[in-house]
């Protein structure tokens, strides 16, 4: 079969075909599918559009989460929302703009799985015409009864299904089953994602990291170490010179890791000591973390495997440090070597031994 031929639906069929009962979650994919198609339009049309102007004459909504909820966020979760509860494959929905779960309405049927997802990631740039993205993630529903939120509350690890819309020059869908990470890209002329990037692989080094530097104050040392050594380039421990890239939407900066390598970083800070993290773990660092995982690439709050954490509620925020393998590897080892107190910081060589100005050594 030709590459360039591959559709989204063939590629689901030929992945799904030998295991047992996953032609639904085939349809299910297909009609998230569906609804980014329609979201990258409303996105498309910008300030055209019904979504970007503040509502109720520039006065603030927010979500459950307590972030600014823009007018495209509730528009494009109503587009999944539709798109996907008719087709009796759904048992319930959850989303970042949804306080509680969402239960598939009594005329339709009720199917084996349950979604979540983060309509428009990024949101805040969407006025300024900067990628932005939907986050998606699929997970089993053995109950027969509809599902509560205990029923979401599932670690990473038993995601069935991953991936993303990133709304940019190109609209792509980024997408595993437990079977690699693959890239599609919409082709508008005929309406289907064709395949464009099979087996996405993120190389396990980098010279490239991304994370807020505005931030650097609140950050915890092991991290501040990373950072440090990174931006010393030549001249420091890594011998080499670092970019670093942040466009404050995590779609845009994951998908530049997967097609070129790098690590994302929203470490633990202590900006908000009631938020442990920034993101969340179910609409956000689960999903984006099994992507990565799937391409060769590796995931940690810093102190533990992102797939591992047991979710104790719908909107729990972590630490997210995903990407290149070696990178993350080496700021989990930081994070251990500063818990235990075996963290040597990095020394500028404008402070070497013979400068008056030498900081003493940590005890």
């Amino acid at each position: 079969m030709h590459l360039g031929r591959t559709t989204l639906s063939k590629f689901l069929i030929e992945q799904l075909r030998d295991a047992p009962g996953q032609s639904a979650l085939a349809a299910l994919l297909v009609d998230v599918a569906a609804a980014t198609k329609a979201i990258s339009a409303m996105v498309g049309r910008g300030a055209l559009g019904p979504g970007i102007a503040s509502p109720l004459g520039g006065a603030e909504l927010r979500n459950s989460a307590g972030d600014v909820q823009k007018p495209l966020d509730v528009l494009t979760n109503e587009a999944i929302v539709s798109h996907c509860e008719w087709g009796g494959l759904l048992a319930g929905m959850v989303s970042e703009e949804m306080e509680a779960p969402y239960a598939i309405p009594a005329q339709y049927q009720r199917g084996e799985y349950l979604l979540v997802f983060d309509p428009l990631d990024g949101s805040s740039n969407i006025d300024v015409n900067v990628s932005v993205g939907t986050i998606f993630s699929v997970l089993r529903h053995d109950g027969k009864a509809a599902p509560t939120t205990a029923d979401f509350l599932q670690p990473g690890t038993k995601q069935v299904a991953a991936g993303y819309a990133i709304y940019g020059p190109a609209t792509m869908l980024v997408l595993t089953v437990g079977h690699g990470t693959h890239g599609f890209t919409l082709d508008r002329e005929v309406g289907n994602f064709i395949m464009t990037h099979p087996d996405l692989r993120v190389p396990e080094e980098t010279s490239e990291f991304a994370i807020n530097v505005s931030n650097e104050r609140f950050w915890e040392p092991p991290v501040a170490r990373y950072v440090t050594e990174c931006k010393a380039g030549k001249t420091g421990v890594r011998g080499r010179d670092f970019n670093m890239r942040w466009i404050a939407s995590m779609v845009a900066d994951v998908h530049r890791i997967l097609m070129r390598g790098g690590v994302f970083m929203y470490p633990r800070d202590s900006k908000d000591p009631s938020k442990p993290g920034r993101l969340r773990l179910l609409y956000e660092a689960n999903p984006m973390s099994l992507l990565i995982e799937q391409a060769g690439g590796a995931a940690s709050t810093g102190r533990a495997p992102i797939l591992d954490v047991a979710p104790a509620e719908l909107h729990q925020r972590v630490p997210v440090i995903l990407g290149s393998k070696a990178e993350v590897e080496r700021i989990v080892r930081y994070h251990h070597e500063y818990d235990r107190g075996e963290d040597k910081p990095y020394i500028s060589p404008l402070f070497n031994e013979r400068s008056l100005y030498r900081p003493e050594a940590r005890a």
